[in-house]
């Protein structure tokens, strides 16, 4: 294990989250990993695999009948799967992981009696020494973060913790605050689905919703292998929320989003938006809009207290021009998700 944290260092020192493995015969070690997803643009290269091919190549067999492997954090059902495929006698973990472990955190795989092999687990080796230098890692990354996005005097922002474990939403985070009309306030959004998708959904909140009302359509819409961008306005969700009404003028929330279409390269949109909400000033009649009928619904989580409602109560006196819907929907459900995909059809770009 002292091995597998020399090589979570080495991770660690190149951008990738700290994590080593080694796999151990007979005493010796046939095969090291670091992780290097991120390098090596791959996202099976965590260490424990890179381990196993190590491995594997030194006996000349992808079997690893006998074999231990270290590894300093509990692994994650990929690796997991691997180790089981490889025939591992034993796997040894350190620090646990709630989020992903399989090892018997979040589930554990290697107890299902009914596989056809069985490889034995044991936990906790050096696990405060593993723990902290994941701890010191994230630490690192989360100043990074705030560095590169400093939150501008006249404005809020909510903190993340406000948003931890929210059901239904596995997306992480994506920000932006180098558009010329945000003038330096970091703006949020959801981006998923393969950039060079045959539609792009542009789904739009009103006030005082946010991203997060997109929750149960996503999936649906990823599945039919679309690309779907959500942002959240500023003033809302986890964008930063400018202290005074007066930042809040129509012309400029357009401004913002059309800068932001323009930076992300979006093509064949088809906008999905609910009552209210601002349009991109260059998405014109041309782009079909799909709009859900039902209300913007209130979420306290984005507004802790009521110095961050300044967006709240600026579009409340907001004149917010209207425009025909193409199609609509009667709230932001699954089902209304895939009765949308079925428009989408005659929009959608030949693969």
């Amino acid at each position: 294990m002292r091995e597998a944290l020399q090589l979570a260092r080495a991770a660690m020192q190149a951008g990738e989250v700290p994590v080593g493995a080694v796999v151990v015969k007979d005493g010796a070690v046939i095969g090291r990993g670091s992780n290097a997803p991120v390098a090596r643009h791959d996202p099976t290269a965590h260490a424990e695999v890179i381990a196993l091919r190590a491995a594997a190549q030194q006996l000349g067999n992808y079997r690893l009948d006998g074999c231990t492997l270290y590894v300093t954090l509990e692994p994650c059902t990929m690796c997991a799967g691997a180790m089981l495929h490889a025939r591992l006698a034993r796997v040894v973990y350190g620090a646990a992981d709630p989020k992903t472990g399989v090892a018997g955190s979040l589930l554990d795989l290697f107890a299902h009696s009914r596989l056809n092999h069985q490889t034995r687990v044991s936990a906790g080796v050096l696990a405060g020494e593993c723990g902290a230098l994941l701890h010191d890692f994230f630490r690192a990354r989360r100043v990074d973060r705030r560095a590169a996005h400093p939150l501008r005097q006249d404005a809020l922002r909510t903190p993340d913790a406000a948003f931890a474990q929210l059901p239904d939403w596995p997306w992480p985070p994506r920000y932006v605050s180098d558009l010329p009309a945000l003038a330096g306030l970091r703006m949020h959004y959801v981006d998923e689905g393969p950039r060079d998708a045959p539609l792009t959904w542009l789904c739009l909140h009103a006030s005082p919703a946010w991203s997060y009302a997109w929750r149960h359509m996503l999936p649906v819409l990823l599945r039919a292998g679309h690309r779907v961008v959500a942002p959240d306005l500023i003033g809302f969700g986890r964008s930063d929320k400018p202290k005074k009404e007066a930042a809040h003028r129509l012309d400029w929330h357009r401004q913002v989003l059309a800068e932001l279409v323009q930076r992300l390269d979006l093509h064949n949109i088809i906008t999905l938006a609910q009552p209210g909400a601002v349009l991109p000033a260059p998405v014109g009649s041309d782009v079909p809009l799909v709009q859900v009928l039902q209300r913007a619904v209130d979420d306290s989580l984005p507004f802790p207290d009521a110095g961050h409602r300044a967006g709240l109560r600026a579009f409340a006196r907001l004149d917010m021009p209207t425009r025909a819907a193409a199609c609509s929907l009667p709230d932001a459900s699954a089902a209304s998700a895939r009765r949308a995909v079925e428009y989408s059809a005659r929009y959608a770009r030949p693969s």
